[in-house]
């Protein structure tokens, strides 16, 4: 399994390069059928790895969920309570868990106290693995794709590439953000 490990680059902890790398990849649309091919795509990926994985695409209004799979037996509802965590800091924070992790130096407890979470800290993750999907010309995240079961830098780092191959399929220039015409 190396080598299935060695196709996810490892994402950088500079918190300008996770936001370059993050805003670059912006689709000129999302729809159902654009959740359902990434999170296919995403599924195939990590089928290369023993470790049982979660996918889940859910709109950022409510919970609807437009994607949610797993790769292979052994996850458990605690895989499921990671989603839900990783989902609550894209939608509350509205960047990557993987961003949030390297901006607090993965310390839950000083992230906790800068945002006051109390007994509340529980219902937030700052690991690797929750990303926003953001649409060009709309404001804000449209969904959030969830990856749960590697490490988390592969967490994040699979949806990444994930997301990056898809919009070049999509004829999307990746790499510099395109301008607000």
């Amino acid at each position: 399994m190396a080598a299935a490990e060695a196709t996810i680059p490892m994402p950088p902890r500079e918190l300008e390069a996770i936001e370059h790398i993050d805003n670059a990849l912006t689709f000129p649309t999302f729809t159902s059928q654009t959740a359902w091919t990434l999170g296919c795509a995403l599924r195939t990926k990590l089928l290369a790895f023993p470790k049982p994985c979660v996918i889940d695409i859910s709109l950022a209004h409510g919970t609807h969920c437009l994607f949610h799979a797993t790769t292979h037996g052994g996850t458990t509802i605690d895989n499921d309570h990671w989603v839900t965590r990783k989902r609550n800091t894209v939608l509350r924070w509205g960047s990557t868990t993987w961003y949030m992790h390297n901006k607090f130096a993965g310390d839950e407890p000083a992230f906790a106290a800068k945002f006051g979470l109390g007994d509340g800290a529980g219902s937030y993750a700052i690991h690797g693995g929750g990303w926003p999907v953001r649409v060009q010309g709309v404001a804000g995240t449209v969904a959030v794709v969830v990856v749960s079961g590697l490490k988390q830098e592969q967490d994040h780092g699979i949806i990444v590439l994930a997301v990056g191959e898809m919009l070049e399929e999509m004829g999307v220039e990746v790499g510099e953000k395109k301008k607000e015409d």
